[in-house]
């Protein structure tokens, strides 16, 4: 169900300028000046002006970031949730996920954006998987309706990039345009956790 965050009070020009500047950042790279009018531009122009901030996270990092773009954009923010969540286990995950991918399986969703019409620019958060996207975001954008709207993702990496995400998404979706959007290498839970494993074994107090 959408969760709609209520308006931060602060005058409009300053609401305006630290959109602006956000969208800036997340949208082209510093040479790429001339993109940033049209992008600021589809950024306002959702419902009510808002953007739609929609993210699928397991760990939570990616929650994280769609919180601050939802902040500082004034968005509406929806986290992407699978009908059968994925197991707690980080391996278990890695195994579910690598199966869905290899079979080509969407995974029912929880809930869709039920007024997804009114809004023109989707910010589309999520972690890279095996060097993709994950199944449930390919589903995310298969079950509804894309057209006319503007996608910009926005995605934590274990340290091996992009992969062919951009590709996998654009395809899912094909009915949409999409921006460069936001990448950044985040924290490594596979290594956290064969780090923690590790420890567990040195110190005598794995089972």
């Amino acid at each position: 169900m959408m969760r709609t965050k209520p308006s931060t009070i602060m005058p409009n020009t300053a609401k305006k300028t630290r959109r602006e500047m956000l969208v800036s950042s997340l949208l082209f790279p510093l040479a790429a000046v001339s993109a940033m009018s049209a992008a600021s531009a589809n950024a306002e122009s959702g419902a009510g002006g808002k953007p739609l901030v929609a993210y699928f996270t397991r760990s939570g990092n990616t929650r994280t970031i769609a919180a601050l773009l939802s902040r500082d954009l004034d968005g509406d923010l929806f986290e992407i949730e699978p009908a059968t969540p994925y197991p707690a286990d980080y391996f278990a995950t890695v195994d579910q996920a690598t199966h869905e991918r290899e079979r080509n399986f969407l995974p029912p969703l929880k809930a869709g954006v039920s007024n997804l019409s009114s809004y023109k620019t989707v910010f589309l958060g999520f972690p890279i998987w095996g060097a993709s996207a994950p199944p449930i975001v390919r589903s995310f954008l298969a079950n509804q309706d894309f057209s006319e709207k503007t996608i910009i993702p926005f995605n934590l990496h274990g340290g091996y990039g992009l992969g062919n995400s951009r590709e996998i998404i654009a395809k899912a979706a094909p009915q949409a345009s999409f921006a460069p959007g936001f990448v950044m290498e985040g924290l490594q839970e596979r290594r956290t956790t064969e780090q923690v494993r590790d420890w567990l074994t040195k110190s005598d107090l794995a089972r």
